[in-house]
Order: C-alpha cells, then sequence, then structure tokens
C-alpha cells in the first residue's frame, strides 16, 4: 500500500466546502514528519473528524519535528491544539526537566487517547560491518530528526553503552537519511515509528540494509532507565530482506491537547477516535495496536471531556489520572 497517496488523498478530501449551516470548530493536529507512519495516522484521523461531524470538526494537519517540538507548543496554542508524545516526555516537560526548562506551564497538557507506540528501528547498510549497537563505534550515523524523542532515546542507548564519545553523529535530518545511506554519506540511522515504517519499507526495497537486533540486556537496560517502554518483535518479512524476527523495544504514545480545550470538543473527539479505530485499522492497521484499556499507562492526567468518556464506556481509570 503507498501510504504517501493515501494521506495525500485524505487531505484532499479535507479541503472540501463544510455546510454553512453547522458552526464549524477548528482544531490542529501535529505529530511527526511527513512521510513517518504518525503523520499519515494524523491525517487519516483528520478525515475521520471530519467525515464523523458532517463537517463541523475542521482538523489541520501539521507536520512537526517530533515530539519535542510538539510539547514545547503545547502552552502557547490555543484551544483545539492536539498533539503526540510518549508520556515520559510529557513528564518531564511538567518535571522542568531539560530541554523543558523555559518556564512554560506544561501542567496545563492533558491525554485524550493512546496512539499505536514508538518501535524503535535501528538500520544500517548492509555492507556496513555492523551486527550489533556496539558497531556503531566509529560509524556515522542519524540519530533521527535533531530534536525529537528518538534522538533523545538513541543518544541515551549509546551513553549506557558508552560509546556516545565514539558515534560519528551525522547532521543530516532525518527524511534525508535513505538518501545519505543510498549516497554512503552515512552508514546508518535510528528512527521510531509505529511498524512497519513507510521510510524503511522504501529503503528496504531498493537498497541491502539490516536491522539490528537489540540483546535482552540491551532491552532491558532501556526498560528500567524508561519502565513504560517494552520489549518489541519485529517478525521476520516485515521489511524486504529481513528474513530474521528483529528484537528492539516500544514506547507508549499518547494524544493530548490542553486544559483550553473545551470538555464538550475533548468528549467529542474522543468519542469519534475510539468509535473509528476499528475501522481506521482496516486501512492502516497501525491502529490494531490500541486498545482503550491502555490509557492508564499513559498516566497524563486526563482532559474532563476525555474522562467523561472512558467514564460512560467503564474504561478503569486510575485516581492519579483523574
Amino acid at each position: 500500500m503507498n501510504y504517501r497517496l493515501l494521506a495525500a488523498g485524505f487531505v484532499a478530501a479535507g479541503l472540501f466546502a463544510v455546510p454553512a449551516a453547522h458552526a464549524q470548530q477548528r482544531v490542529t493536529l501535529k505529530s511527526a514528519a511527513s512521510g513517518s507512519s504518525y503523520y499519515v495516522m494524523t491525517v487519516q484521523l483528520s478525515e475521520v473528524m471530519r467525515t464523523a461531524t458532517n463537517g463541523r470538526i475542521a482538523a489541520t494537519v501539521e507536520e512537526s519535528q517530533g515530539s519535542v517540538q510538539n510539547v514545547r507548543e503545547a502552552p502557547r496554542r490555543p484551544a483545539g491544539f492536539i498533539y503526540t508524545a510518549p508520556p515520559s516526555m510529557v513528564r518531564d516537560a511538567q518535571g522542568a526537566k531539560a530541554p523543558f526548562t523555559d518556564g512554560a506551564d506544561y501542567n496545563t497538557i492533558r491525554t485524550l487517547f493512546v496512539m499505536p507506540p514508538v518501535t524503535m528501528h535501528w538500520i544500517v547498510r548492509a555492507d556496513a560491518g555492523v551486527n550489533d549497537l556496539k558497531d556503531l563505534a566509529g560509524k556515522r550515523f542519524i540519530a533521527g530528526g535533531r530534536g525529537t524523542f528518538t534522538e533523545r532515546q538513541a543518544s541515551a542507548v549509546f551513553r549506557q553503552l558508552g560509546i556516545a564519545d565514539q558515534v560519528r553523529f551525522s547532521e543530516v535530518e532525518l527524511n534525508a537519511a535513505s538518501n545519505a545511506m543510498r549516497n554512503r554519506q552515512v552508514d546508518g540511522f535510528a528512527s521510531g515509528s509505529s511498524h512497519p515504517t513507510s521510510n524503511v519499507q522504501e529503503l528496504a526495497a531498493t537498497m541491502p540494509i539490516k536491522l539490528l537486533s537489540m540483546t535482552p540486556e540491551q532491552v532491558n537496560m532501556v526498560t528500567v532507565q524508561d519502565p513504560s517502554a517494552g520489549p518489541v518483535t519485529i517478525a521476520a518479512g516485515t521489511y524486504t530482506g529481513q528474513t530474521q524476527p528483529v528484537h528492539t523495544v516500544g514506547i507508549p504514545v499518547g494524544a493530548y491537547t490542553t486544559a483550553a480545550t473545551s470538555d464538550d470538543i475533548a468528549y467529542e473527539i474522543t468519542k469519534i477516535f475510539w468509535e473509528r479505530r476499528a475501522d481506521m485499522g482496516k486501512v492502516n492497521p497501525w491502529w490494531n495496536a490500541v486498545a482503550r484499556d491502555q490509557i492508564a499507562g499513559i498516566g497524563v492526567k486526563l482532559h474532563p471531556g476525555a474522562l467523561k468518556y472512558y467514564t460512560e464506556a467503564g474504561v478503569n481509570i486510575p485516581a492519579g489520572m483523574r
């Protein structure tokens, strides 16, 4: 399936005029870079909001450089700003940890629903002589988009492995990583996205690559640092030339807004999401990885409108998220 064409079609559909009889509510959805699985899902979600409300909710999709940018913008954006990020990053912001030391009021962030988790991909050229993460010492590597969660996660792993000062980090942006691999400018890159992710699919179809597995010790190293993370297996055959399962880590992702968003809109968007999730999964299977009871694992306080929906749906919500 050509996910980019699918996303473009949804965007085009979102430009249709809305009947004047409706009082239109505009919202903004911000997730990740265009071409990523999260961008495709966000575009699909914007179209679902439009069709489910007969155009009354009109969602604009903005491209993003990643979760750090999303979280930083949240306190500064008006009502109706909806974005994605790992919950650990939101908690860092609310605790004023770097890079969120700007004094903004991140305590207004509120959870709406769960997104498919980030799967850490470690991609190298097949001829790079790399078989383990430790082998990246001395290699040219893109640790993810600058300022993104993936960059933070990859850098943290390299620090824990003791090779952070040996990896030759490239300043190439992640959206140029595939061409940099083809042109032999870099030996590999990290990508954090739900799998299968289109940029890795396209690269694997055009050149020999290798996905690195993490050892059980390396997976444990990450999960100790971030208890919300967990082991993930990318099944053999997910990508062209991948003959063996790849073991890595997955990190939960939430969709958030701020307290400025009205209870009615937060309730309606949350309700639409869960009522249409199965249909969205028929088009983009990433959605099949989420379920309502996973909301408790996000750990960031719910928006009152979203809480109303989960209460009606009989979902058990921890006291700390109410």
